[in-house]
């Protein structure tokens, strides 16, 4: 985070603009770059083996080398933003700056204009119980800006209850359930300006 004589300033960076780089008092955010991809990789694939571990078949595919959100393309056009304590990955989320083709069909082929799309929020099992999942949903929303965009969406499995009262208790709007089973959530974010 900059800081000027006791004011916040932001820090541009390219199409978007960092606000502030803190999740919380220990963890710090930034832009994946291509050296960080294999671990964000790992980090997904242990999300993926703990939630099957709890009977979810949420991102199931990971366990079986099957990436649907191509995960280290992301990461090479920046879609993708690490968190870090003490030097080590502490999460990881995908913020797309233009929607997939797996949005598409959930949200339909127009009305995307001021959208980004949350995807992939995972938190490493040794920062359990700590709130960074609250903590880093709140940095998407506070703590970084993307040129003309005023709103996040993202989606989650209908069948999770957990994960849907959380999306709803962090101020997302339910927008519907999906033919496919997945309910749709969206964020009206402030101005940079207030």
């Amino acid at each position: 985070m900059a800081e000027l004589d006791g004011a916040l300033a932001t820090i541009a960076m390219g199409d978007f603009t960092y606000i502030t780089q803190q999740a919380n008092s220990e963890i710090s955010a930034r832009q994946a770059r291509p050296e960080d991809a294999s671990k964000v990789m790992e980090l997904l694939v242990q999300t993926a083996a703990w939630l099957r571990s709890t009977g979810s078949t949420q991102w199931s595919g990971l366990l079986e080398g099957v990436d649907s959100h191509n995960t280290v393309d992301a990461v090479a056009r920046g879609d993708v933003f690490v968190f870090e304590g003490d030097g080590h990955l502490a999460g990881m989320v995908m913020l797309l700056r233009q929607p997939s083709q797996w949005d598409k069909e959930l949200w339909g082929e127009t009305g995307h204009e001021g959208s980004v799309y949350l995807h992939r929020l995972a938190v490493s099992r040794l920062y359990r119980g700590r709130q960074l999942g609250r903590d880093m949903l709140n940095w998407a929303k506070n703590g970084i800006r993307f040129e003309g965009q005023d709103r996040i969406r993202l989606d989650c499995i209908a069948d999770n209850p957990v994960l849907n009262d959380f999306y709803a208790r962090m101020g997302y709007r339910h927008r519907g359930i999906s033919e496919s089973g997945f309910c749709k959530y969206e964020l009206l974010l402030d101005s940079i300006d207030g």
